[in-house]
């Protein structure tokens, strides 16, 4: 299984990206998709997730200007970030719990992250 990560880039303060991030390989089920960011100098921290069954959670900070979303037939997660701050800029790493196949176990697997700078 992997994740591949797209859509970062440079933006200015009160501008908009999504990122997208597709799961590829032997997949049977994915239930928790998740969008995560570590700051130069920071720890990684969860910025949003969603399930196949529950109403997407957000960190407070975004709350109101991120969204997330899925396409469960791409195996896909999206995420809309609009009104960025400087304060959002991070490398963006997306994961998902997959199971591989019919009855095996969920496993965490993570994308390969892609930069967010805001910056004027």
């Amino acid at each position: 299984v992997q994740l591949r990560a797209s859509g970062g880039g440079s933006v200015q303060p009160g501008g908009s990206l999504r990122l997208s991030c597709t799961a590829s390989g032997s997949i049977s089920r994915i239930e928790d998709m998740g969008w995560y960011r570590q700051a130069p100098g920071k720890q990684r921290e969860l910025v949003a997730r969603i399930s196949s069954s529950t109403s997407p959670t957000y960190v407070d900070p975004v709350k109101g200007r991120f969204t997330i979303f899925r396409d469960n037939a791409k195996n896909t997660v999206y995420l809309q970030m609009n009104d960025l701050k400087p304060e959002d800029t991070a490398v963006y790493y997306c994961n998902a719990a997959v199971a591989p196949f019919w009855l095996s176990p969920y496993s965490i697997y993570w994308g390969q992250g892609t930069l967010v700078t805001v910056s004027s």
